[in-house]
């Protein structure tokens, strides 16, 4: 990941998923002010069902830079949305059977914590 051309993307979703990550422990803080331990438990999965993914897909995605490895950058982009989508699956199955958490606060987690992933980038990508 040395690559000048990959820099600013890695510097980017570094951003964004540090973001993502401080949006998660907020909304996950509020829950268990709110609701308690169950609630902050169930925010939490879905943060983190949020989180994960993305870290993989930003892993993925910038694995390869450059005009000579364009075929690998589509691959490694490809590879990576496919293994995000599979992962969110799983993620969420987990939470549901083995955390027997609450759907609606696992749903809200999930929605603003990859809203603000959305926002940071929109955010911090027109900086640059």
């Amino acid at each position: 990941m040395t690559n000048k051309l990959a820099k600013r993307g890695v510097n980017l979703a570094k951003k964004g998923l540090l973001f993502q990550v401080i949006t998660g422990l907020i909304v996950t803080i509020f829950a268990g002010a709110v609701s308690g331990y169950h609630s902050a438990i169930s925010a939490g999965a879905g943060a983190l069902i949020s989180i994960l993914p993305n870290m993989i897909f930003a892993a993925f995605a910038f694995r390869y830079a450059g005009a000579s490895k364009n075929q690998l950058v589509a691959r490694s982009f490809s590879q990576g949305s496919k293994l995000k989508l599979a992962l969110t699956i799983i993620l969420f199955v987990i939470a549901f059977k083995g955390l027997n958490a609450t759907p609606l606060e696992i749903f809200v987690a999930f929605v603003i914590t990859t809203a603000s992933h959305g926002l940071a980038m929109f955010h911090y990508g027109s900086k640059e």
